[in-house]
């Protein structure tokens, strides 16, 4: 990559349920810490990218959302895009900040994802990811998905009566066709889940922050075979931003110079037409591909990760696709510890998407915030020991076998 880019600059409100708090105030407490981290007023932003799904949906909000989320808290008269890119909407965003400044276009500016789910109307919340895959191919598509998981039968009695995503359905038949294919276990899922509730613990912006032993998560109420309750992320509202700079703009935010983050390498990839089992041309293989040239390193010298584990099945099938263990053996190494903090790749301190949620559009920055806090060895009892190198992905949507589009970012001190 040519010129070097710095993350300087994180915030977030805590992602979880918050009937009594707007996009607004959200986008407010995300922006204002991230402003307050850098050390940087904000009359400095020269631009905003503003990340979010489903406020369209919720509320009947839509074109100018982040006009009016900034505008709220004083920040206007700057260009402001909006981002809408299913769940890799916040990372969209962020890659298009860091091209941005790339650019020569502006010297400071910020991404901010927000969102909010949450609502007493269940079905209205659920009926929010209806648009995220092909809506006019829907019983084929539905079909061509579950078929994935053929040859592996869900045992009586594992799956919900209550209504759930259609995601998790198609969730779990990727995860029946990696139990088909390489012998993954019910509780190797289980130890994702089980791995990720306990990292939270020490997560304060985490929605939830109980721990789970490996029987406790495979004793809770069924979704669908094989997910639990505890395997899957929940309905979330929350915010993230973080501010990006050159070097010009780094001499203008001299306080933040010795805790500014490089971007290694940031890459957005759409899907292609391929068979479920060819996994070398998956859009994220591709897209870790990309990022690990474009840094110059390979996986081996990742210390970190945070991947889209909108359920535990997704955190097994990304290490593996980011290459960060060998096929088949994403279960087995979460199983063994390797994915744990203090184990050889730790993979979503944060907590992850299961428990740390999963507010669509501010989800991928959310990613971010925890990899830099690692990177500068801020992160507490959650601390992965000489984090160096950082890896986030984060999916969205679903298209053919996969999903519709993915952004992969590396990160390093």
């Amino acid at each position: 990559m040519s010129e070097t880019i710095f993350i300087v600059g994180i915030g977030m409100a805590p992602f979880g349920r918050h009937l009594n708090l707007s996009i607004k105030d959200l986008t407010r407490q995300a922006v204002e810490s991230a402003l307050a981290d850098a050390d940087c007023d904000k009359s400095l932003l020269q631009a905003a990218y503003f990340a979010n799904s489903t406020q369209g949906h919720m509320d009947g909000q839509h074109m100018i959302r982040g006009q009016l989320a900034l505008r709220a808290m004083g920040l206007q008269g700057l260009p402001v895009v909006n981002v809408e890119n299913a769940c890799a909407s916040a990372s969209t965003a962020f890659q298009m900040a860091v091209l941005h400044v790339r650019s020569g276009a502006a010297d400071i500016v910020l991404a901010v994802g927000a969102e909010k789910m949450f609502s007493t109307d269940k079905a209205r919340t659920f009926a929010a990811f209806d648009g995220a895959w092909d809506v006019h191919d829907m019983e084929a598509g539905r079909e061509r998905l579950l078929t994935m998981g053929a040859g592996v039968q869900p045992p009586p009695g594992s799956i919900s009566t209550s209504p759930y995503s259609v995601f998790m359905d198609i969730y779990a038949a990727m995860g029946r066709m990696h139990m088909r294919e390489y012998g993954t276990t019910l509780r190797q899922f289980a130890a994702v889940s089980s791995k990720n509730h306990g990292h939270s613990v020490h997560n304060p912006h985490a929605q939830y922050r109980n721990a789970y032993t490996i029987d406790q998560v495979l004793s809770a109420p069924p979704i669908t075979y094989p997910l639990t309750l505890p395997m899957c992320s929940p309905i979330s509202d929350g915010a993230a931003a973080v501010i990006v700079c050159n070097s010009a703009g780094l001499k203008k935010l001299q306080g933040s110079q010795k805790r500014a983050v490089r971007v290694l390498g940031c890459a957005l990839q759409t899907g292609s037409d391929r068979s479920a089992t060819d996994l070398e041309h998956h859009l994220v293989r591709i897209a870790a591909r990309r990022v690990y040239e474009q840094a110059g390193i390979g996986p081996q010298d990742v210390s970190v990760a945070e991947v889209h584990d909108a359920t535990a099945i997704g955190e097994i099938l990304q290490s593996e696709l980011l290459e960060l263990v060998p096929a088949g053996q994403g279960g087995p190494a979460a199983e063994r510890g390797e994915t744990t903090i203090g184990g050889r790749i730790p993979i979503n301190p944060s907590g992850g998407l299961e428990s740390k949620g999963h507010p669509i559009g501010a989800t991928g920055i959310g990613q971010i915030v925890e990899l830099v806090t690692q990177l500068r060895g801020e992160a507490g009892a959650r601390q992965v020991d000489g984090a160096r190198i950082a890896i986030a992905e984060n999916g969205g949507g679903l298209a053919g076998v996969e999903e519709a589009v993915a952004c992969v970012t590396l990160l390093g001190r």
